[in-house]
């Protein structure tokens, strides 16, 4: 293999997006010839906020509504979305304004099977944050809800859209580091995590992320990111589930733990690790995807392929490439894999526009979402509960 194989010409991408952005809208779902999605932002925090100046970027779609409970939070949710968008307290109100074709739920992870029930009732498309819901119960029943709809439901996993993490499952799939026989992924951080609250009622409601009523904590905000990245690759679930974890450092009343370390097992014989700190941030997010011929390395925007010794013999010379790096975590110089690709969060939000238009279904959908769903729920309990989780016990969808 020669160093050109890893690469996608710039124009080739490019020409791909333009066809994305208007041909498309010559489909037809319900949608006229340069009509407009309209979407309504429930849940206005950090992610709703950061995600609604991106759809009001994506040619036809626009966010006209956004509720939230905390009218701090409301507000500054209808900052971003600009000067007509309708505010509400009320996601049940919003979902009863016939001129929401679509909403985005980026509420607490405990309500989002309930509020995209109701959306799917109400005949709204939706994209749905991760992790896709909480427990096995509100997952079964988000999966039955939409199954039985008629409306593109699409869970916010952002990673599975992007064009690179896209390019680098085909590689690994085509055997380019040949037989897979590990991953070892993580997502670092320094740092508290909490929020600042303005009165202590608001405890709950601004830093829910800490109480496991609400949150799967860093499982499900950070963690299932890259196990639904895994799953993605393998085309399978995990058979066995062990973890620990702890709160260890960040001893501040928190529920959920500060530190988790998680062991898979696939059927296939794979195993994944993943491993979240939030007392040292080395390394920051990486995934490493293990090869006996290789070895790819992912960032949140960047790829890199180091090949093991001597393999790069039979594959192509990698010494004095240019625009090779040095990755002071690795053994010797890595080939980039280069590829033009949006931002992976907007990129997610232009496909959910173009399973809208084209009536099809995403790549990032209930059935992956959910799998994903119950690895996190699995490891939730693996760590509380002190034991493994056996996944044959567990119905997946």
């Amino acid at each position: 293999m020669k160093r050109r194989d890893f690469i996608v010409k710039s124009g080739l991408v490019t020409s791909g997006l333009a066809v994305g952005s208007s041909v498309l809208w010559g489909a037809t779902n319900g949608f006229r010839a340069n009509n407009t999605i309209n979407i309504g932002v429930i849940g206005t925090g950090d992610r709703g906020a950061g995600l609604t100046p991106f759809l009001n970027e994506i040619e036809g779609v626009n966010v006209i509504a956004c509720c939230d409970i905390l009218p701090f939070r409301l507000e500054n949710g209808l900052k971003k979305a600009g000067a007509k968008a309708k505010g509400y307290n009320d996601y049940r109100k919003l979902l009863d304004n016939k001129d929401i074709d679509a909403v985005l739920v980026s509420t607490p992870f405990n309500t989002h099977s309930k509020i995209s029930i109701d959306a799917l009732d109400a005949n709204k498309h939706v994209y749905c944050e991760k992790t896709m819901a909480k427990g096995f119960e509100a997952i079964n029943a988000l999966v039955k809800k939409e199954a039985t709809s008629s409306v593109v439901f699409q869970t916010g996993h952002q990673y599975h859209s992007s064009r690179l993490y896209s390019h680098v499952v085909n590689l690994i799939k085509e055997g380019k580091i040949g037989k897979i026989v590990a991953f070892e992924c993580q997502w670092n951080r320094n740092g508290n995590w909490r929020r600042p609250v303005p009165d202590p009622s608001l405890e709950r409601a601004i830093n829910w992320r800490m109480y496991r009523e609400y949150s799967g904590g860093l499982v499900a905000e950070l963690c299932s990111h890259q196990i639904d990245f895994v799953n993605w690759v393998l085309g399978e679930n995990p058979e066995q589930i062990q973890g620990v974890g702890g709160i260890d450092y960040w001893k501040d009343g928190r529920e959920t733990y500060d530190n988790i370390h998680l062991i898979y097992k696939y059927p296939s014989g794979v195993k994944a690790t993943f491993r979240c700190l939030t007392s040292n941030a080395l390394g920051d997010y990486q995934i490493k995807v293990y090869g006996d011929k290789g070895t790819i390395l992912i960032d949140y925007v960047n790829a890199w392929v180091y090949y093991e010794k001597g393999i790069e013999k039979e594959l192509g010379e990698v010494d004095g490439v240019s625009g090779a790096t040095v990755n002071s975590q690795m053994q010797g110089k890595g080939i980039p894999i280069h590829i033009e690709h949006n931002d992976p969060s907007k990129q997610a939000l232009i496909d959910f526009r173009d399973s809208i238009v084209n009536n099809t279904e995403p790549i990032s959908n209930i059935h992956t979402g959910a799998n994903t769903a119950k690895a996190v729920q699995m490891s939730l309990d693996a760590m509380y509960k002190d034991e493994i989780i056996y996944c044959d016990k567990i119905k997946m969808s």
